[in-house]
This record gives C-alpha cells, sequence and structure tokens, in this order.
C-alpha cells in the first residue's frame, strides 16, 4: 500500500476557494447574499456602528454564507445519489432550504436591531461621521478581493490563487499602495507601490499570470482604492 501524502495547506485552501467559486457561479441567492452582504458593512462604516455591533453583522453575515454552501453541498449530494423523486431527497432538500431560510431570518433580525436607532438620527451621521481609517482600508480590500472572485466566477475560473484574468495578488498589493499614498507621503509612498509592482512582476515571472492579467489587477485595485478614499475625503 503506497504512503498517502499530506496535500499542502495552499492546495488545501485553493480547493475551498474553488468551492465557493463554485456556489457563487452556480447559485443565483449566494450572489445577491454577498451584494447584501457587502451594502451591509459598507453602510456599517459610514454610520459608524459600534465594535461589538459590527462584530455580530460580520458573524450574522458569515453565517449566512455558510448555510448558502452547506445547502448547496447538500443538494450536489442529493443529485448525486440520485436523480429520480425520492420523497427522503425532497426532505433534505427542504431541510436544507430551510436553514438557509432561517439565516436569512436571523441575519434580517439582527440588521434591524443594529441599524433602526442610526436610522432615526441617519442625518446627523451621514454629513458629520468620519470613517476609521482602519475600517475604510478593510473595507477596501475586501471590496477588491469580491471583486476579483466574482470576475472570476463571472469567467468560468475555478483557480484564485493560480492565474485566471485579473490577478488578485496584483490587485490587493496596488490597493495597499493606493492606501498608503493618500495618507502617507514621501518613501513609504515609493515603498509600497515598489512592493506593488514587485508582486505583479513575480507573478509574471513565476508564469502564473501573464502581464494583461497582472496590469489588470492593478488597475482594479487601484480604481477601488481611490474611489473608497475620495469619497471619504
Amino acid at each position: 500500500m503506497g504512503v498517502k501524502r499530506e496535500r499542502s495547506l495552499s492546495a488545501s485552501f485553493n480547493d475551498a476557494i474553488q468551492g465557493i467559486i463554485y456556489v457563487i457561479r452556480n447559485e443565483r441567492n449566494m450572489r445577491n447574499h454577498m451584494a447584501l452582504g457587502f451594502l451591509v458593512i459598507i453602510l456599517a462604516t459610514v454610520l459608524g456602528v459600534s465594535r461589538l455591533e459590527l462584530i455580530a453583522l460580520v458573524l450574522t453575515i458569515g453565517g449566512m454564507f455558510v448555510a448558502e454552501l452547506i445547502n448547496t453541498a447538500l443538494e450536489e449530494v442529493v443529485n448525486l445519489i440520485t436523480t429520480d423523486y425520492h420523497p427522503l431527497a425532497g426532505v433534505i432538500k427542504n431541510v436544507a432550504a430551510g436553514a438557509v431560510l432561517v439565516a436569512a431570518a436571523t441575519a434580517a433580525s439582527v440588521g434591524y436591531l443594529v441599524f433602526i436607532d442610526y436610522f432615526l438620527r441617519f442625518d446627523a451621521l451621514v454629513f458629520r461621521q468620519v470613517i476609521p481609517l482602519q475600517y475604510l482600508i478593510v473595507l477596501t480590500l475586501v471590496t477588491v478581493v469580491l471583486v476579483i472572485i466574482s470576475w472570476k466566477a463571472k469567467l468560468g475560473q475555478e483557480q484564485l490563487l493560480r492565474g485566471g484574468m485579473p490577478s488578485g495578488h496584483t490587485a490587493v498589493a496596488f490597493a495597499l499602495a493606493v492606501a498608503i499614498w493618500e495618507t502617507s507621503q514621501g518613501l513609504s509612498v515609493m515603498a509600497g507601490f515598489g512592493l506593488a509592482v514587485l508582486v505583479g512582476q513575480s507573478r509574471v515571472e513565476g508564469k502564473i499570470h501573464n502581464w494583461v492579467e497582472v496590469l489588470t489587477g492593478a488597475c482594479v485595485g487601484s480604481l477601488i482604492a481611490l474611489v473608497f478614499f475620495r469619497l471619504k475625503a
């Protein structure tokens, strides 16, 4: 008997990402959940919710995503076992869909409880709120990652970490470089863009991406970061 080789952490992580991309590409509900979750995080950042409230929102959104992933996995298992109608198959799918419904109802309830007081004093918050820098950077990077994942899923690509249009690593690197540019000056700005260029070059030299994919990633990351930081200003 051969010895079973342990898979690398990178390979396991990439497999998990492929599973997420599969669900995003094939399940409209997952795409809707992602869009709503993204809007909720933006709204929470703009309104300046407390750290505990933000934690509650992030956990709820994550729970919603997990429920949808499990629902899709169970549906695929049932379809693998049988393509004919069976009462138990219907029960499994209904229960899985019920779990998603419970998660969605919970998310709506948490959103209401967190946002209701902010909505009642919306004008004062929107026109006087200063978004904390750490929130803005996290929001920018999360947006970049979601855009890259959605783009690759739309193109039918299953590899997030290995090639494809556009380069996610380069996009994140240039988003960080722009963030440094908007908040610092001098040598730190040059260092930020220098490191971003090196990231892009390494992806090309490693034959993971070509220059078009790297340049596209750089433009995507830079543009998203510019939009967020200029809106803040």
